[in-house]
């Protein structure tokens, strides 16, 4: 067999043919695969190899831009250029834009790992248009140097770079200007702002500002600890919930049966379904991690037939399992990026729920659990998709799936 050649630091001329998982473009150079950021389908490049490991395909960075796209805009964020800070890699991209291509990404995942056929479209998330997809985002995390210098990571390593302004944070955010201070004898900063005016900050895990923020969404209050998760977009905790709970209506429920939340977080689904189908609806949120369990059980103390339970949703669901089917029941999923994964995947189908909501923020890790859902005989009742992570390459969707 021949040995791929070396291209470690050459220069290529490119075409870029399509967009793949992870924010990076596809383009072919004597029969490999060249994955190249920062550029757009239809364009011609020149690029620099700086990965290379003999395989079949190797990554590039853009030197220049040949022919560009009519889809390419000057970067929003000026400190993410080429090379430089990360967390906005399509930035340079027209916003509507990129939602057609996290759109071709959703599609081409389902297909070749689900064997689903289906036209995605992802849906802007309100606000963004007017905004340019710009001041969205409640949470941030900054890093410190050994300089004292405060900014977001390079991209693909660990060394700060220094910014002037954090164009996709909220504007109580920006207004404190972290990013321009100086630390030292510090490593990580997080911040996040809520809907209502609270403000915190973590500096190496010790809590600043407000002990807990604020939230209303559909028609419920939530209290968040210090690092409890919370949807990053402004705009995300409405429309997720406002879909989740339209896909619950639209298939019933029953508010007696064992109805889950699971990786539920400080309550927001399972609140919000008692809000929307009565305070005597049955439903356990599902949480392993003992602050987010908290939250909850304080967001849903008023619901009498709500709880929340600290444990791994495996080793929740085995004990379900264990206990028998009950298929009446509604089981909504918010897992980490890397998905559900198998054995998840298997307790739900010994459970056998009537019907389940999943919400995915990595199509891949979606893709792959779907073909075990619809192998165990769960079919599609539909399935949307929202930007809800403008200039990146992150998006969420959300599949109801019924018998």
């Amino acid at each position: 067999m021949n040995a791929k050649p070396n291209w470690l630091g050459k220069t290529l001329e490119l075409n870029i043919e399509k967009v793949a998982h992870g924010g990076i473009f596809v383009a072919r150079h004597e029969g490999r695969v060249v994955f190249v950021s920062h550029v757009l389908p239809g364009e011609r490049v020149k690029a620099r190899v700086f990965e290379d490991r003999g395989a079949s395909f190797c990554r590039a960075e853009p030197i220049e831009i040949l022919e560009a796209s009519p889809d390419r805009v000057p970067q929003v964020w000026k400190d993410a250029g080429v090379g430089k800070a990360g967390g906005c890699e399509f930035g340079h991209i027209k916003l509507s834009r990129q939602r057609e291509l996290k759109a071709e990404v959703i599609t081409e995942a389902l297909q070749r790992m689900a064997g689903i056929d289906m036209k995605v479209t992802v849906e802007a998330a309100p606000g963004d248009d007017e905004s340019n997809g710009l001041g969205y985002r409640t949470r941030i995390q900054l890093h410190v140097d050994e300089a004292g210098t405060v900014g977001p990571y390079r991209e693909r390593s660990h060394e700060v770079v220094k910014v002037k302004t954090l164009p996709l944070a909220v504007e109580d955010i920006q207004e404190l200007e972290f990013q321009n201070k100086n630390y030292q004898s510090v490593e990580n900063i997080e911040i996040a702002a809520s809907s209502a005016g609270q403000i915190q900050w973590k500096i190496d895990g010790k809590l600043k500002g407000d002990e807990r923020l604020i939230e209303r969404v559909s028609g419920r209050t939530f209290r968040i600890s210090g690092g409890g998760f919370w949807q990053v977009h402004r705009a995300a905790p409405q429309v997720l919930t406002s879909t989740v709970l339209e896909m619950i209506a639209a298939a019933g429920i029953d508010k007696k049966a064992d109805n889950l939340d699971l990786y539920g977080g400080v309550g927001l689904f399972a609140s919000t379904m008692a809000g929307r189908f009565g305070n005597d609806l049955k439903i356990t949120s599902v949480e392993s991690f003992r602050q987010a369990t908290d939250d909850a059980t304080l967001n849903l103390s008023d619901l009498p037939n709500a709880s929340a339970v600290c444990a791994p949703v495996e080793r929740f669901l085995n004990e379900k399992a264990s206990q028998g089917a009950k298929p009446q029941a509604t089981i909504v999923l918010d897992p980490p990026r890397a998905g559900a994964g198998a054995k998840v995947i298997d307790r739900l189908l010994t459970i056998s729920p009537a019907h389940i909501v999943y919400v995915a923020c990595d199509p891949i890790a979606l893709a792959r659990d779907l073909k075990q859902l619809l192998a165990g005989g769960y079919k599609i009742a539909s399935l949307r998709a929202f930007d809800l992570f403008a200039h990146t390459h992150h998006v969420e969707t959300i599949v109801s799936l019924v018998k």
